[in-house]
Formats: C-alpha cells, sequence, structure tokens
C-alpha cells in the first residue's frame, strides 16, 4: 500500500512508484529517476523516497511490525 498523492501538496504521485523501483534496483541514481519522472519538489521526492510497501508478500510480518512501530512510536 502506498501513498497515491504526496501529503503536502497532493501531487499525484501513485503513478511513479513502479517505475522508480524498477529503475533503481537496475542501479540508477534515484536523483536523477525522479527528475526523469517529472517529480520536483522536495515533498513529493521525500515521500516517494520515504514510502515503504507494506503489502508485500515478501515481507515478513515482524518486518511490518518493525516498520509500523518507528511510523507510529509503539515501543
Amino acid at each position: 500500500m502506498r501513498v497515491v498523492r504526496c501529503i503536502t501538496c497532493g501531487k499525484l504521485l501513485g503513478d511513479k512508484y513502479e517505475e522508480f523501483e524498477q529503475r533503481v534496483k537496475k542501479g540508477e541514481e534515484p536523483k536523477r529517476v525522479l527528475d526523469d519522472l517529472g517529480v520536483k519538489r522536495y515533498c513529493c521526492r521525500s515521500t516517494i523516497l520515504t514510502s515503504v510497501d507494506l503489502t508485500r508478500p515478501d515481507r515478513r510480518n515482524s518486518e511490518i511490525q518493525a516498520i509500523m512501530g518507528k511510523l507510529y512510536g509503539w515501543d
């Protein structure tokens, strides 16, 4: 589950995550990929860079709990 719009400015970002992840996995620099995708604002860039897909089937439950704990301050 990803953020569909930038939390700060509301720009649509949901259509950019997949291409961003694929290109970064192939070895491209995240900065260059974000530039190519037209993501220019700092708020949008940070939203993409810091988002975590919690619905990926390869994540274990303990990983998800750790991520959620950091996000919401659960200890």
